[in-house]
């Protein structure tokens, strides 16, 4: 059995049929070739499939893509404009906030809803807002020197 999800992903119309059981991070990723959006831990653990659903950050391994039917999905993808990167993406880039990158994405996504929700966070609200991802690489501190820029800017 299939289903059919109608989407808005990056601000595009998507219709998708998929198995009911399609993870949204599946859909993303398998179906339309968004890649960005990377799978982790496939337990809602480490962050790295952080995407904005309806401009909520959301886990997307640990939601189905029948579940966000009629939702705006933005990715990784649809954060930046095609000449320029998104402010926060910049400032990953200048602060050295990003060893492997593996987390980067979903670090990304993250902290643009923390500022969304909080526009002058403090470096405790900020590892505080972040601390559904992990990174293995960096050790925090210039990611939170990241957010701060963007924060202050």
């Amino acid at each position: 059995m299939s289903v059919t999800v109608n989407l808005t992903v990056n601000g595009a119309p998507v219709t998708a049929t998929v198995d009911p059981r399609t993870l949204l991070v599946q859909l993303i990723r398998e179906h339309l070739q968004l890649t960005g959006t990377h799978v982790g831990c496939d337990t809602a653990q480490c962050g790295a499939c952080t995407v904005h659903v309806d401009g909520k950050a959301v886990k997307a391994c640990s939601i189905l893509a029948v579940q966000v039917d009629g939702a705006a999905i933005t990715t990784i993808e649809g954060i930046a404009a095609p000449d320029a990167l998104h402010p926060m993406q910049e400032a990953f880039r200048e602060c050295h906030a990003l060893q492997c990158g593996f987390c980067t994405p979903g670090m990304v996504m993250s902290a643009i809803h923390l500022l969304n929700q909080n526009p002058k966070p403090t470096e405790d609200e900020i590892r505080e807002g972040l601390e559904g991802n992990i990174c293995r690489c960096t050790g925090y501190q210039n990611i939170v020197r990241a957010v701060q820029r963007v924060a202050g800017a």
